[in-house]
């Protein structure tokens, strides 16, 4: 983890190495200044965040909160349109991410060619987390999504948009970078159906160079009628539907590893263990059958 007595230490070296003369610098330092060396210091160590895409004339339609039992009417309307999405998926917030129905919402969506992206464990504010409690909060899902689909994924959202730089150092620590949106489309205000679908209307006709949305898919209304709206209305002005990974021009891959998917951890679903059945039938067992006494009548 990079610290500020860290960022002291080297800025200190470059103040150091930039006031030798030119023959005795460090060809590594170069004519680096104090300023320059914490601005390349901290692009190193901190997860850099994007709130807007790149490439020109794309949407990037993104859901959070899931999987959820809209997933996969969603991973339809998007095929209607020939559209890719990018789903950032909690491990544990409207349902835990190991359940049956759960793990093939996600590989619908997988497999359909739209990019899974990290929301992280339980959807908290990383604000509130300690540096260890968030990296748990990053690496329960990453372990989740390796054993069911078989990729870490290189890109995060922060719950509620909240992030500060420690975040982004341990962001940074686990190998991914920070995404946010430059659209809300509001639906989880109290904004009714109508009035998501001014607002992305309103936003079609502004036609922005790209945009960056944020949906969430755990709201019925948008996985069944403004995602439809929203794919017709920006469809018209010219727009393509790509992933994340895809409108920012490709930094860097969708997912950091790919492997054999493992056995998904059925342990959080807080069933009994197989010692816990066996103890169980050995108690049953053990217990003595009682006799049953009808009353007098």
């Amino acid at each position: 983890m990079f610290t500020t007595s860290r960022i002291l230490a080297f800025s200190f070296l470059a103040a150091l190495a930039s006031a030798l003369p030119t023959a005795e610098r460090s060809t590594e330092l170069g004519d680096v200044n104090e300023a320059e060396a914490i601005s390349l210091v901290e692009r190193a160590t901190l997860a850099p965040v994007y709130s807007k895409c790149t490439a020109s004339n794309t949407v990037a339609i993104t859901f959070d909160d899931g999987p959820y039992t809209w997933t996969e009417d969603i991973v339809k309307t998007l095929k209607t349109y020939n559209a890719k999405a990018t789903f950032f998926v909690n491990g544990n917030n409207w349902g835990c991410i190991y359940t049956t129905d759960n793990e093939r919402r996600l590989k619908a969506a997988y497999n359909a060619g739209h990019q899974i992206a990290s929301h992280t464990w339980s959807h908290a504010n990383w604000t509130t987390l300690t540096n260890d409690q968030l990296k748990k909060e990053m690496t329960k899902t990453d372990t989740a999504l390796k054993k069911i689909l078989g990729v870490k994924p290189a890109y995060v959202r922060p719950p509620y948009g909240s992030y500060n730089q420690a975040s982004r150092e341990v962001a940074a620590s686990n190998g991914q970078s920070i995404v946010i949106w430059d659209f809300d489309s509001g639906d989880t205000t109290t904004a009714t159906v109508q009035q998501i679908k001014d607002s992305y209307k309103a936003i079609a006709n502004k036609k922005p160079k790209n945009i960056l949305t944020l949906n969430h898919e755990t709201h019925e209304t948008s996985a069944k009628e403004v995602l439809t709206y929203a794919l017709q209305t920006l469809k018209a002005k010219g727009y393509k539907f790509v992933t994340v990974a895809e409108c920012l021009g490709n930094p860097k891959p969708a997912y950091s590893m790919k492997m054999t998917p493992a056995t998904r951890d059925l342990d959080v679903l807080n069933l009994p263990s197989a010692a816990d059945i066996n103890l169980l039938a050995l108690v049953i067992l053990a217990t003595p059958p009682t006799t049953f006494v009808p009353p007098p009548l």
